[in-house]
């Protein structure tokens, strides 16, 4: 993978490049920044680099190496990924699972798209319902295949996807690996919530922090992969507030957010009529949805709210909408407003925090229904 793959981002890639060329790379770092925003293509692009053997004149792995053809499948020796898994039923009750456990379904992944979210990855793995972590176990895994020799006499790269969702006791051993890094060993760590980590670990990584995408590099990747048209790509591209995923999501035809306009649509109607009779059904199919997509819906709900409150203000460049959310907002917007924004606002973080905590999903979106018929009337 080329840097050339990566959507924007050229200001990051300068700096790592610069660092890997005047030989001050520190031996740990990590990538931070919002969802969708490319830090692992931006990481396995740089990975890439620093495992070629032969640069091009404008910092770019040359593809034509034995290592660049190796990393073509992601099948480099000295590359090594890890990752947050699951424990399969088929498992012993004393294995720990590992990122090796699940090897084959990361690779068809990365090899389909470098831009992934851990939803797409829970998917991939079955597991929507269940809460992924990085365990005890790859940390030993880890250290055993860094204490290897380099296969290819190059140095040695680990990326570790989402460290946050590291437990405790990896955590520990992951600290202690990095403290005392084997020899010729780059640490490259992607995370979304850094503030989760173990503060001795963030102490002794150097951070960089990874920008949200431009607009007009949203826009320009539109129209050169899918072909649009310059007014839908600008539209895509200010909706995606510097997401690639959300751009993608935005562009497929069975998107999970119309599914979810349906749903805030039919909620807000319900709750205008104080029609609990039909609430109680619409709460119970929410809760269907699992763990991982109540939070999903969550985001959205938010969003919209938001989207709504400001429509009111008449001013488009505040607003980041697609067309049919903007054609509902033209009638509900006046609904949300200064008296119950911040209240809505407040009980969606609650219902967030809830489903986190495991609590009873039909009841956490029974009580939210009630609470909009009351919030829907303040004026």
């Amino acid at each position: 993978m080329r840097k050339s793959e990566v959507i924007g981002q050229e200001e990051a890639w300068a700096r790592l490049t610069q660092m890997a060329r005047e030989d001050r790379l520190p031996h740990a770092m990590m990538l931070c920044g919002p969802q969708g925003a490319g830090k692992m293509a931006l990481a396995m692009a740089f990975a890439n680099y620093l495992l070629c053997r032969n640069h091009t004149p404008d910092d770019e792995a040359c593809e034509a190496c034995p290592q660049c053809k190796m990393l073509a499948r992601w099948e480099h020796p000295d590359l090594h990924f890890t990752f947050p898994t699951i424990k399969l039923p088929s498992m012993g009750s004393d294995h720990k699972p590992v990122s090796d456990d699940f090897a084959r379904q990361w690779h068809e992944m990365v090899k389909e798209s470098p831009y992934f979210s851990m939803d797409q990855w829970m998917n991939a793995i079955g597991a929507e319902n269940q809460q992924a972590i990085i365990t005890a176990g790859e940390s030993d895994d880890l250290v055993r295949k860094l204490s290897l020799k380099s296969s290819q006499g190059g140095c040695k790269v680990s990326i570790i996807w989402l460290p946050e969702r590291m437990n405790i006791e990896c955590a520990n051993k992951l600290l202690k690996l990095i403290e005392e890094p084997p020899q010729g060993t780059v640490f490259i760590m992607v995370s979304e919530e850094p503030d989760k980590l173990l503060e001795t670990i963030r102490s002794r990584t150097q951070r960089i922090d990874i920008k949200r995408i431009s607009t007009e590099s949203i826009s320009r990747q539109l129209k050169e992969r899918y072909g649009l048209g310059d007014e839908l790509a600008n539209r895509m591209a200010r909706l995606a507030n510097g997401s690639w995923l959300k751009a993608v999501r935005e562009l497929e035809k069975d998107s999970e957010n119309t599914e979810f306009l349906a749903d805030y649509q039919q909620l807000m109607r319900l709750a205008y009529m104080r029609n609990i009779h039909d609430l109680k059904p619409w709460s119970e199919r929410i809760a269907g949805y699992g763990r991982e997509k109540q939070k999903r819906f969550m985001d959205y709900f938010i969003r919209l709210t938001r989207e709504n409150f400001m429509y009111n203000f008449a001013n488009p460049d505040l607003n980041y909408m697609s067309e049919e959310e903007e054609a509902f907002a033209n009638k509900f917007a006046r609904f949300i407003n200064e008296a119950n924004i911040i209240p809505i606002s407040e009980m969606a973080d609650k219902v967030q925090r809830d489903i986190k905590q495991n609590a009873n999903a039909k009841i956490v979106f029974f009580d939210l229904a009630l609470q909009m018929i009351m919030l829907l009337l303040k004026k």
